[in-house]
């Protein structure tokens, strides 16, 4: 055989191979990741797209501010400290919203994407020194704005909030007298929520790093608070504290909704009932409760 015919048979037999070989060792080899938790897992609406890798975590925690954690005083002086206060959240949700969320607009909510935790959580808004503000869950969250929150308060189906979507246990104080509470509410609601307002700016989530939302609640709206002026709208329209402690038997009072119901005027279990959707905002950022039951 001619030596050049040789040689053009042994390329052609070689350079195919080492053609494979560069496209092998270009291209890294992945395996198909295993299914996320269901409560880990973003959700994201439909025909909207993650670019890969293009993720952070979102931590969502639940605060009760200083009146739960410290205390405060009434509108009509009676020194409130809390032992627990107990809120059973479920279905908490954060969006990516365009146009941003207002809920005193009456508009839609239009998410872009969402994070909906699983379940219901079980918080004591009291906290602790070491941990001010509970966390519900930390996720996987696609990486944008955090600009809108949403949740239920529902009845607890087990722990020391089972059956009550609210249960407040404390003491009040007031001219020497001492009145242990427990006021355990049934009522469920439901709050849509806009940005968290703050001294903070959050629910910023980069790639690869941690942004953070808050389900803010307000018990001072129940109850008033002598910190402020007496003519202030939160004080005007306030409950405060004497009606519930003109309902204590044996110094204490340990009261259902349907015995509030039953004990107090009708007049100022209406304006109970008024004030509880007052309870969610985000920071100083105010929520539509769109669930009366």
């Amino acid at each position: 055989m001619n030596k050049n015919l040789i040689i053009l048979t042994l390329l052609a037999g070689v350079i195919p191979t080492l053609l494979l070989g560069c496209e092998q060792g270009g291209t890294p080899i992945t395996s198909t990741p295993e299914p996320v938790p269901l409560e880990s897992a973003p959700s994201e609406s439909p025909g909207t797209e993650t670019a890969s890798g293009e993720t952070g975590t979102l931590q969502i925690v639940a605060n009760g501010e200083d009146f739960v954690r410290e205390g405060f005083t009434s509108k009509d002086g009676w020194k409130i400290d809390f032992n627990h206060v107990y809120v059973n959240l479920a279905e908490v949700t954060a969006y990516q919203t365009d146009p941003p969320y207002n809920p005193e607009s009456g508009s839609q909510l239009n998410p872009k994407q969402q994070v909906q935790l699983d379940g219901v959580k079980t918080v004591d808004l009291t906290a602790t020194p070491e941990n001010p503000s509970p966390v519900l869950a930390e996720v996987p969250a696609p990486a944008g704005q955090y600009n809108a929150l949403s949740w239920k308060m529902v009845k607890g189906t087990e722990g020391p909030g089972a059956g009550y979507s609210v249960m407040m246990d404390g003491t009040a104080e007031k001219d020497g007298q001492t009145i242990p509470f427990v006021l355990k509410l049934d009522r469920e609601m439901a709050f849509s929520c806009g940005e968290f307002v703050g001294d903070q700016r959050k629910g910023m989530v980069s790639p690869g790093s941690q942004g953070q939302l808050e389900a803010t609640f307000h018990f001072d709206h129940l109850f008033g608070d002598a910190g402020a002026p007496a003519d202030d709208e939160l004080n005007v329209g306030a409950l405060g504290f004497e009606p519930i402690a003109a309902l204590a038997s044996g110094d204490q009072v340990n009261m259902t909704s349907a015995e509030l119901q039953q004990s107090l005027t009708t007049e100022d279990y209406q304006t109970l009932q008024n004030l509880l959707p007052s309870l969610g905002h985000v920071g100083e950022g105010h929520c539509q409760e769109s669930t009366s039951s």
